[in-house]
């Protein structure tokens, strides 16, 4: 009778996703990354800085910072939201937040879905900046519209803050999330078409590239920077690095543990 009792007393997480559960994580969020100005620095300048180097670095060249500029736009950012969402969640759990979090009536999505929508409005200023900066102020020459630009940098930013959600689960220390970055990271930067494109790629690099989430970002920026209108091949793109982040969403929320380590 009392183990049905003490049963009763402890709150049910459900598993529908709750609106005001999840902007109240989001704030929660936003407060303790207020407090936090490096890691602030890390998400808004870190990117716009290396544009600004990469700029200069080819100042002899304008048109190779045309042709790889809008790439990196959508990677930096990308990179960038993976490092500092998969630590700034790590460190939560390890603190036990997270496990005091889950013992609430919070389900898994309400927490996941929360911390994306905080990283996310920081991806938005993100990638408003660090497009306006490439476009008005370091000569990037886009053919298309630099709001489609910053359409694909901002879905870029979303995807790296999935996958830093994702990942976290399966660090034991901020070390180890930092070391899943040459895992999940790298190998989406050398086959992306950054480098060289993926159809002269040897066939089965090509084919892993094709299922390869920044590939398919790093295309819809060459789209904005080919064409003036929004082609069929950019609505494509954008539609899979949006599916892959929800999916990663996803699987972020399936994983959630809710006892520390």
């Amino acid at each position: 009778m009392s183990t049905t009792t003490a049963a009763n007393t402890t709150p049910a997480p459900t598993s529908a996703l709750n609106v005001s559960r999840t902007l109240a994580t989001a704030s929660r969020v936003l407060s303790q990354l207020r407090h936090d100005p490096r890691t602030i620095a890390l998400l808004i300048l870190i990117p716009c800085l290396m544009l600004i180097l990469l700029r200069y670095v080819f100042d002899g060249s304008p048109r190779t910072f045309d042709n790889i500029g809008a790439s990196l736009l959508g990677i930096f950012p990308l990179i960038t939201m993976f490092l500092v969402t998969s630590i700034a969640t790590l460190r939560e759990r390890t603190s036990g937040t997270l496990e005091r979090l889950l013992a609430m009536p919070l389900g898994k999505g309400d927490v996941i879905a929360g911390y994306a929508l905080a990283f996310g409005a920081l991806a938005i200023v993100q990638s408003a900046l660090a497009t306006g900066l490439a476009v008005w102020f370091l000569g990037l020459d886009v053919t298309g519209s630099p709001w489609l630009l910053l359409l694909v940098a901002l879905l870029d930013a979303l995807l790296g803050t999935a996958l830093g959600l994702f990942v976290s689960a399966f660090a034991a220390s901020e070390y180890q999330a930092v070391q899943f970055m040459p895992a999940v990271i790298f190998p989406q930067l050398l086959l992306c078409g950054l480098f060289t494109a993926r159809d002269n790629m040897h066939p089965v690099l090509e084919a892993i590239s094709d299922v390869l989430p920044m590939s398919y970002a790093v295309d819809g920026m060459n789209e904005v920077l080919k064409h003036t209108d929004m082609t069929a091949n950019f609505v494509r793109d954008v539609l899979i690095v949006a599916g892959c982040a929800l999916l990663v969403l996803t699987l972020g929320a399936a994983t959630l543990r809710r006892r520390t380590a």
